[in-house]
């Protein structure tokens, strides 16, 4: 390939890179509303825990993460995982205090974090 050819193939590639952060929509300030669990709730040991949260316009993937106690004094963060939906089961959890965090973002934006605390008892 010519100098001539790779300059025009970079050149391509990044416009086209460019186009795809134009086109999507900045979510950066919008905000993940949680539907449940509700802040403060407390759950039933041995049952299966279901995080849900509204889908978000523009998002495309979804970052959950559950700690114990909290994220300011995490003990230990007990799942951190991607998703494309708007919910997440969880088999059980020890009888314990924990908080969650729900994030959306695309390919160009994310928003901040928003979280709960419960326990479970």
């Amino acid at each position: 390939m010519s100098k001539y050819n790779y300059t025009l193939f970079l050149l391509l590639f990044l416009i086209i890179s460019c186009q795809e952060i134009i086109n999507e929509e900045n979510i950066s300030n919008d905000t993940i509303q949680l539907l449940a669990p509700t802040n403060d709730a407390i759950l039933a040991t041995k049952q299966k825990i279901s995080f849900n949260w509204e889908f978000l316009s523009g998002a495309t993937n979804y970052q959950l993460q559950i700690a114990t106690p909290n994220f300011a004094a995490a003990n230990q963060i007990v799942l951190d995982t991607l998703i494309g939906g708007n919910d997440f089961a969880v088999d059980s959890l020890a009888a314990k205090s924990y908080e969650w965090r729900v994030k959306g973002f695309n390919s160009a934006f994310e928003t901040a974090y928003t979280s709960n605390a419960f326990s479970v008892e």
